[in-house]
């Protein structure tokens, strides 16, 4: 029961803290999306290990801080520095003994997975926009465990994660409608089929994003991705469904609203 508790109270924390965040926004939005990313990056580096694929941690992180470098400053160069980053990678198989193609491929899997999909939400700051990675990704999670615990029979994928449901999907799919429709309504967003096809839309990928995290998780024989809070694991899974939405949300935004 003290477990519950001690989750309940640093997920209370942890809201708090996000919505402070997403409010302030501008560099304490910036820093904290970049170290999320970090962090995210050395999980899913260290989870994979288990399973002797060894990644290049210092080119990851580069790799990261060189996307958010160009990000801060908009600058041009992030073409001319993907490609050197590319040649310096593959040149690494060459003088370092040590990295195979396999962790080389795992590395750029790692850049692009987490930080590159986080880096969607500083293209929605500034914005409302950006509050609907969060009502998606925490609706679907929230309403998809409600509906799985009361009427949740039929297995979804019990090879990846054993718990979640086919009635719980529908359930978190239909709970994000209808948060997401309140969401626009407050906010006037029009029009109103296209919000719902995007409730729907944007809730599946957020499942998918959990699953996938789940399976990365199944495969290496880990329980967690890390320590963040206390009974909610690493970055990665509270952030799993977060970086699947994130480009989703700024996507269909960009093409089908503005």
């Amino acid at each position: 029961m003290k477990e519950i508790y001690k989750r309940i109270l640093s997920g209370i924390i942890g809201i708090m803290l996000l919505l402070m965040i997403l409010f302030k926004g501008g560099y304490l939005l910036y820093f904290s999306v970049l170290l999320i990313s970090l962090i995210g990056l050395r999980e899913f580096y260290k989870a994979l290990e288990v399973k002797k694929i060894v990644p290049c941690y210092y080119l990851g992180y580069f790799g990261t801080l060189g996307i958010y470098f160009f990000y801060f400053f908009r600058s041009t160069y992030l073409i001319p520095f993907a490609t050197i980053y590319v040649l310096i990678m593959l040149a690494t198989v060459i003088f370092n003994k040590n990295m195979t193609i396999e962790g080389l491929s795992v590395t750029i899997l790692g850049v692009i997975y987490i930080p590159i999909m986080l880096l969607h939400l500083l293209f929605l700051s500034e914005t409302i926009y950006i509050y609907l990675v969060f009502v998606v990704a925490f609706g679907t999670d929230t309403f998809a465990y409600i509906a799985g615990n009361l009427f949740g029979k039929n297995k979804l994928c019990p090879s990846i994660s054993p718990n979640k449901t086919i009635e719980g999907s529908i359930g978190g799919t239909l709970g994000t409608v209808l948060i997401v429709m309140l969401f626009s309504f407050y906010f006037n967003i029009k029009p109103v089929w296209m919000m719902i096809l995007f409730s729907i839309i944007s809730s599946l990928i957020a499942q998918l994003g959990d699953l996938v995290a789940s399976k990365i998780k199944r495969i290496s024989g880990i329980k967690d991705y890390g320590f963040i809070m206390p009974g909610h694991g690493g970055v990665l899974d509270r952030f799993d469904s977060i970086i699947f939405t994130a480009p989703v949300v700024y996507y269909f935004i960009s093409i089908f609203i503005n």
